[in-house]
């Protein structure tokens, strides 16, 4: 890493880093979301198409800088798991938070339910057959047989996806009329602050994923594994703020949008963006589909909790949290080995 190199390589720099980096990735998606939600406010974008689409993406970039630098050092597996591992921490996790915050029932509605979760479920299937795809036409010389190489004809898959999704949104704007003009917004001043939200959060995930390098190095960890719980939690900080404040404005639907277009973005964008940027990389089918078979079985959790009543109640919100506190204890044992499940 660039930045990394002018520091120290102890363990204690890399915890300090990792503990300076989240701190700046949070100071720079509260820049990134309040600027969003006045651009959205301005531009007249209904709540579901802010959430899922503005403010979803910007609140990924930490997701997407991860995936970028760590393909381009060679170091694609730790992008990935922090892809997936984001995403399992959105789906369980975040919604989790935010039902617990606000001590009510967190509102959703038949679009959230029939349109964004459900598209959410064909983003997890499009990229299990994309590394199914790798596997079988681009396998790994030399490597277990169940390696790939992931090509850039191979990311078009979950892009041309996206664009879907994209269109879908767009002809849900279409069909919007705002009651808010957005009139009094300076549109410079929040472009402006958008983008040093932004610059921020580039910075702080470069730092990060060169500290979590060096821990890997030092204990052993799996890279996938390490993306998935470490630099994923990290970096979906920006996630959980946006998600636990609009679910704390009684704005449930701007909230549960979050956290389905956020992930969305990271499996059909984030991912195939840092294959393009790369070339070819490589990914272990053995270790990817077990974790987006965990990422399923969360999905289906959450479709499940939030299609009773269209609402999620507190004791739900705690479920969540129990889940994703069983992935965390399902991962460390497969780094140490008790489990042996994910064959690494």
């Amino acid at each position: 890493m660039v930045l990394g190199q002018f520091l120290p390589d102890t363990t204690a720099v890399h915890v300090v880093v990792i503990v300076v980096s989240t701190v700046m990735i949070w100071f720079g998606s509260v820049w990134l979301e309040s600027s969003a939600e006045h651009l959205s406010a301005y531009y007249g974008l209904p709540a579901v198409v802010q959430g899922s689409i503005v403010v979803a993406v910007g609140s990924s970039f930490p997701e997407l800088m991860s995936v970028v630098i760590t393909a381009l050092g060679g170091s694609f597996g730790l992008g990935v798991g922090a892809i997936v591992g984001s995403a399992i921490f959105n789906i369980l996790m975040i919604p989790a938070l935010s039902g617990i915050a606000t001590k009510e029932p967190l509102d959703a509605n038949r679009t959230i339910v029939y349109k964004e979760a459900q598209f959410y479920m064909l983003a997890v299937s499009a990229l299990v057959i994309t590394f199914a795809f790798a596997v079988i036409y681009f396998p790994v010389e030399g490597s277990p047989a169940l390696d790939g190489n992931i090509t850039r004809p191979l990311a078009l898959i979950p892009l041309l996806l996206y664009g879907l999704y994209l269109f879908i949104q767009w002809q849900d704007v279409g069909d919007h009329e705002s009651d808010d003009s957005g009139s009094d917004v300076n549109v410079l001043r929040e472009w402006g602050r958008l983008a040093a939200g932004l610059l921020v959060i580039l910075v702080a995930v470069e730092l990060l994923v060169g500290a979590v390098k060096g821990l890997n190095a030092t204990f052993g960890i799996p890279e996938f594994l390490a993306g998935a719980t470490i630099l994923a939690a990290a970096t979906s900080l920006p996630d959980a703020l946006v998600s636990v404040r609009a679910a704390r404005d009684a704005r449930g639907i701007t909230s549960l949008g979050n956290v389905l277009g956020s992930n969305t973005f990271d499996l059909l964008v984030a991912i195939p963006v840092g294959v393009l940027l790369a070339g070819s990389v490589p990914v272990s089918f053995t270790t990817a589909v077990p974790m987006m078979g965990v990422l399923t079985l969360a999905t289906i959790l959450l479709f499940t909790v939030l299609r009773t009543d269209l609402t999620m109640t507190t004791v739900e919100s705690y479920a969540l949290l129990t889940a994703y506190l069983i992935f965390v204890g399902w991962v460390i044992g497969e780094t140490i080995g008790m489990f042996g499940l994910i064959k690494m």
